[in-house]
């Protein structure tokens, strides 16, 4: 637990900026619903993830597009410099000439402009068709994509907000153990200077009190970074103040009475679900390359002005309308096997959605098995801890009793304060490791929406 808080540090740090010295930073008290829900709206990962969707909303218009009329205006203008000349023999225009005599005649105009409109509206493609159903399915699939990312969101929120719980616990109990500790060597001062206490059983408490009180200065700045990383997740500006509402208390660790293990449970993890929408698209990518097969039909049509002119001032004096429609009908013939090599190697990639679909869902067999074990050995263990830390402070307070009545030593009674503090460690550890391991149970079961 510490190694993670350290290395997280680590990233953090070049920050180095407390909220308390920025007196624009604003300040929020929040449950762990609240620190959800400000997640989703603020989170850059979740924004990027809505903005995914938002962009294959787009392409999905983009593909209907593409069954629209398509329109297109051009205009043109040219002049030629120098008149092209066609050449013939004189004898076609003139008897008397000589055979074999050749003249050049000018068919050209020196100015042309032509301004003109083109419409095409496609019949019948299979593969538009098609694609207009794979570009919905993307679509679905940057939504899945999203609620796996918001799942993420949660399962992290979660984690570090009960690290900020577990914290203030261990804050709590040290100030127990320090204030408990601070009396008794306040009543051990005075009865060393009765005579009564030797001065190495006041220099042992004093030692152990001083190792509490930096044990709670090191456990005070790790609070600070857990609250640091608490708003790191839920994409809070780390200038700002955040406080916990809740207490580890409130905080509800019950055995399950049925935890699912049917082999169906795989099926509510949104992974599993994102990888049968990409098997979907290959199989749509299967439709696509063998509707590309089927001729396509479309109709077109264009209309145009020309104009012609010796002069370019006289060039739009008058023009000549044109205009046209038509039908195009296109049928793919041979193509050097490269359809049907597409074909088979878009069928290889269904082919490996399907292996990939298969090992998923057996790694997700394994993974609920593997969190329901971690989470019934998490409980043991908090239940195990909790019993300890009980039992040790029932033998500090039999140590104190003792050392007062003359009966104890001094080093029992640091003896039994040092295993209270080592029991109350080793129950948050439990207390946390059983908290997160049922984060990963819910999760692993795809109970976290």
């Amino acid at each position: 637990m510490r190694n993670t808080l350290l290395v997280t540090f680590i990233l953090l740090s070049s920050l180095k900026i407390r909220a308390q010295q920025n007196p624009q930073a604003r300040t929020y008290q929040f449950n762990l619903k609240e620190c959800l829900e400000y997640a989703y709206e603020n989170q850059d990962s979740l924004k990027n993830a809505k903005l995914d969707i938002e962009k294959a909303r787009y392409k999905v218009k983009e593909t209907t597009g593409l069954g629209l009329p398509q329109i297109s205006g051009s205009a043109n203008l040219q002049h030629y410099l120098k008149v092209p000349v066609s050449v013939v023999e004189a004898r076609n225009f003139d008897s008397s000439a000589p055979p074999g005599e050749l003249i050049g005649l000018e068919f050209a105009i020196p100015y042309a402009s032509t301004a003109g409109l083109n419409v095409n509206q496609l019949l019948f493609d299979g593969s538009y068709l098609v694609g207009l159903k794979a570009s919905k399915t993307f679509k679905e699939l940057s939504e899945k994509n999203y609620s796996r990312t918001k799942i993420a969101t949660t399962v992290a929120v979660t984690k570090a907000y009960y690290q900020v719980l577990i914290s203030n616990e261990q804050m709590r109990l040290l100030d127990a153990n320090i204030n408990q500790l601070a009396q008794q060597l306040k009543e051990t001062t005075e009865l060393n200077k009765q005579g009564f206490v030797e001065k190495i059983d006041l220099d042992r408490l004093r030692v152990l009190y001083n190792n509490l009180i930096t044990t709670r200065g090191n456990t005070e700045r790790l609070l600070v970074l857990s609250t640091q990383v608490l708003k790191f997740q839920i994409g809070m500006p780390i200038t700002d103040n955040l406080q916990v509402k809740d207490k580890i208390s409130d905080t509800q660790i019950e055995v399950q009475a049925s935890i699912p293990t049917d082999t169906s449970a795989y099926k509510n993890r949104i992974e599993y679900s994102l990888l049968e929408t990409q098997r979907d698209l290959n199989e749509l990518n299967v439709r696509r390359i063998r509707s590309q097969n089927l001729p396509s039909l479309s109709a077109f049509g264009s209309a145009a002005y020309q104009y012609y002119g010796l002069e370019f001032g006289k060039l739009y004096n008058k023009g000549y309308a044109m205009s046209l429609v038509g039908l195009q009908l296109n049928v793919p013939i041979f193509s050097g096997f490269q359809r049907l090599n597409q074909y088979r190697q878009a069928k290889v990639d269904v082919q490996k959605s399907n292996n990939i679909l298969n090992s998923v869902k057996n790694g997700i067999l394994l993974q609920q098995e593997q969190a329901r074990i971690t989470y019934e050995n998490g409980l043991a263990s908090l239940n195990n801890q909790k019993s300890n830390m009980e039992v040790a402070r029932e033998v500090l307070r039999v140590s104190k009793i003792k050392y007062h009545e003359g009966v104890g030593s001094s080093l029992e009674v640091i003896q039994a304060q040092t295993a209270l503090e080592q029991a109350e460690n080793n129950y948050i550890q439990a207390l946390y490791d059983a908290l997160v391991s049922k984060v990963d149970l819910d999760n692993a079961y795809g109970r976290i929406q």
